[in-house]
């Protein structure tokens, strides 16, 4: 089995708590597309009614229009009441990496103020620590963006500009994003956390805390599911 069969697994099981009515946070990458999906396919045969998506990027508004799905903003419906995302990494108390799809602003936005969040992944997104496998993106604004990554050095990580076809990836929201490569993994995700937040220059950031309250995680020979 591939592994996308198994974010695929993983994304159609949390999307069996979907219902009729439900407000929707729609995620951004490679699993929660595959929730997206399946939602568009229930909404086409009418065995869902009555819902309306938010999505977290422009990418996942282009998928969810090829089925018609009916979306909405935040200004709009400020609760959600069920948000499927994937994630980069799952620690055991459900604390995540998440960013690499580049959507981190507008997903934690979206979020923060959902009622349930589902994370969707393959099993090899589980970790002991956080910051192992994958960096922590930091999505910053371009001005002086050298000036940032230098001070990002000193918090022990190394700080990679995303490129995207050998120019900077530009977020949806026009700003860049500094991949920060952790040598032995994250200490204090939540000392880091709020560092991170309250540097002049710092959008925001990829570490995902206390958010999720579910994640369901796919491998080759079962779906675990973990709960906070």
């Amino acid at each position: 089995m591939s592994i996308e069969d198994l974010k695929k697994q993983a994304a159609e099981r949390a999307v069996e708590q979907v219902r009729s009515g439900m407000v929707l946070g729609l995620g951004t990458g490679s699993s929660a597309k595959y929730a997206t999906m399946k939602i568009g396919e229930l909404w086409q045969a009418g065995e869902l009614t009555d819902i309306v998506g938010i999505p977290t990027s422009q990418g996942t508004v282009a998928l969810a229009k090829t089925y018609n799905l009916p979306l909405v903003t935040l200004d709009e419906y400020p609760a959600v009441d069920l948000a499927i995302d994937g994630a980069d990494e799952i620690d055991p108390d459900l604390n995540l990496i998440k960013g690499l799809g580049g959507a981190l602003l507008r997903e934690k936005m979206i979020e923060s103020v959902t009622t349930k969040f589902i994370v969707v992944a393959d099993g090899s997104k589980v970790v002991q620590k956080l910051g192992t496998r994958a960096p922590v993106p930091v999505e910053v604004v371009q001005f002086c963006w050298k000036s940032t990554a230098r001070w990002l050095e000193g918090l022990g990580c190394n700080p990679v500009l995303r490129n995207n076809e050998a120019q900077p990836y530009i977020t949806d929201n026009g700003n860049y994003i500094l991949d920060c490569h952790f040598p032995q993994g994250i200490d204090h995700p939540t000392e880091l956390a709020a560092t991170l937040k309250n540097r002049p220059g710092v959008v925001e950031h990829g570490l995902f805390l206390g958010m999720a309250s579910e994640a369901i995680v796919a491998s080759a020979d079962e779906i675990m599911v973990m709960s906070r």
